[in-house]
Parts: C-alpha cells; structure tokens; sequence
C-alpha cells in the first residue's frame, strides 16, 4: 500500500501553477493564457494484511484567460459561465451568514 501512495504522491509532486495557468497560446495578433481553477486530493488506507483501499480525483473548471492585444496592457476576461456556477455556493454561504445577523440584530 505504501508503494502505491508513494507512485501517487510523485506523480502529483510536480502539480503547481501550471496547474492554473496555461500555455500562452497565439491566436491571430493575440496572445491568450488560459487560467483555470483546479484542485485535487487522493486517500489511501488499509487494515493490516487484509485489506486496504485507495482513491483520488480533482477537477479543473476554466474561469478565464487573460488577453494581450496589439499595442494594450495584459488584461484578463473571465468566462462568466464558469464564474457564476464557482461563485454560486459563496452567493448562497453569504445569504444565510447575512440572514442569521439581520435575525439576530431584531432581537
């Protein structure tokens, strides 16, 4: 078992900011760097010699790229799609934090 978390952890070891930034790519006069959320995680566990267990997974969700145009600065234009559906647990988190200070403030 210690093998394989060994092989996973080396494998994950090198994961770093080119996990969230890609490769500038040309696209006509324009240079695009796509940027990503991402994150991952693995477990592994075992019972002695009779039995253990394994998983791992992550994800990657585009939030945008940032842009360089002909003769302007870098700037970065966010994919709103992808924007709206990461924001939308903080949105909701937020909603509920407020509702109980408003409830707590009448009393």
């Amino acid at each position: 078992m210690a093998d394989i978390v060994q092989q996973i952890a080396d494998k994950v070891r090198p994961v770093g900011v080119s996990t969230n930034y890609g490769e500038p790519v040309e696209v006509g006069d324009q240079t695009l760097i796509p940027v990503s959320l991402g994150w991952y995680g693995f477990g592994a566990g075992g019972d002695g010699e009779n039995g253990g267990g394994g998983g791992g997974g992550g994800a990657s969700i585009p939030v945008g790229a940032y842009v360089r145009r002909p003769g302007q600065d870098l700037q970065f234009e966010p994919n709103l799609i992808s924007l709206l559906a990461v924001s939308i647990p903080t949105i909701w988190v937020t909603g509920k934090a407020l509702a109980k200070v408003i409830r707590a403030l009448k009393k």
